[in-house]
């Protein structure tokens, strides 16, 4: 399966496994690497500390590349880039932010970049900053997503259209078909997140996988735009948040229900009633927690199968 991501990466599949906060730890990333794909330690959630360790570690389980995700509103960012350097990491994705901030700044110490958008705009500015290849997540992505709630139907192509460099698309993406209509659109490979949340390496609750796995279509919902879009599984606080907008709360009113350490809560914690779930759409096709190997492998299986059915 060679095209421009697996010769980006220098690895086996075009699959990238999401660094999502709170679930994707070392045991995670060096599991899909050691499987052929690329893994990435999520520094969302991790202290500088943290990730020191977690990157540390990874390096012990897995001989193959892999990568740190890092969103670029963290607090204690210089810190974790140092951390980043000095370890010398060679692959970072940079989210939530203007990708002009960093780039330039990793490219100089060789270190692959690629920048997660949602739009066809902050795509372009991506390619701008000098970024070496593009995320472009669709709507129906779990996690913080975009405000413009385009489907990654709709967003692949019309990113494919205006970019030169490679493209991965990312929402809505856990079955090998789902990744072959994603390439049939234009991209060149796929990051995989919420899959992932539900294998036996993710570093997240149980009690939260085997709610994603209970997750049902339509039991998840972007919400909470006027501070940073989320969609979420529809528990007590989703209902919360929900109520409050019928109430017109204020954006500091729906600041206040937020509170601190309300993902950690949920997906770290396992409180299904007040934390944070957050997961994609895609969610309600996942039935079962199993190794990341094994996901990775039923996807690719399943996406040669398919290829041969449309190509017969």
């Amino acid at each position: 399966m060679q095209n421009k991501i697996t010769d980006l990466f220098n690895i086996q599949y075009p699959i990238v496994q999401g660094g999502m906060i709170w679930a994707s730890g070392w045991r995670l990333a060096s599991a899909v690497s050691n499987a052929g794909g690329l893994g990435l330690i999520g520094a969302g959630s991790m202290y500088p500390e943290v990730l020191l360790e977690h990157i540390q570690k990874c390096k012990k389980a897995t001989s193959k590349p892999f990568g740190v995700n890092i969103p670029m509103l963290y607090p204690d960012i210089d810190k974790l880039m140092s951390i980043i350097i000095d370890e010398e990491v060679k692959i970072v994705f940079t989210s939530a932010g203007n990708p002009k901030m960093w780039t330039s700044f990793f490219k100089e110490k060789g270190i692959t970049v690629v920048h997660v958008v949602s739009s066809v705009k902050f795509a372009l500015k991506a390619q701008e900053a000098g970024v070496d290849a593009v995320v472009a997540e669709g709507f129906e992505a779990g996690g913080h997503n975009g405000r413009d709630e385009t489907t990654t139907l709709i967003l692949i192509p019309a990113v494919k259209e205006k970019l030169q460099i490679p493209l991965i698309a990312a929402g809505g993406i856990a079955t090998g078909r789902q990744m072959l209509a994603a390439m049939v659109l234009g991209a060149d490979g796929v990051q995989v997140g919420s899959r992932f949340v539900a294998s036996n390496e993710a570093s997240s609750h149980l009690s939260f996988k085997e709610e994603v796995v209970k997750a049902k279509e339509g039991d998840t919902q972007l919400t909470l735009k006027e501070l940073a879009p989320v969609r979420l599984i529809k528990n007590k606080f989703y209902q919360d948040i929900q109520k409050a907008y019928s109430n017109g709360a204020s954006i500091e009113a729906l600041k206040e229900i937020l509170g601190r350490a309300r993902a950690k809560k949920g997906m770290f914690e396992g409180d299904l009633n007040e934390g944070e779930l957050e997961i994609g759409q895609v969610s309600a096709l996942i039935n079962d927690i199993k190794p990341a190997a094994q996901i990775l492998e039923e996807m690719v299986t399943e996406f040669k199968q398919a290829r041969k059915e449309i190509t017969a």
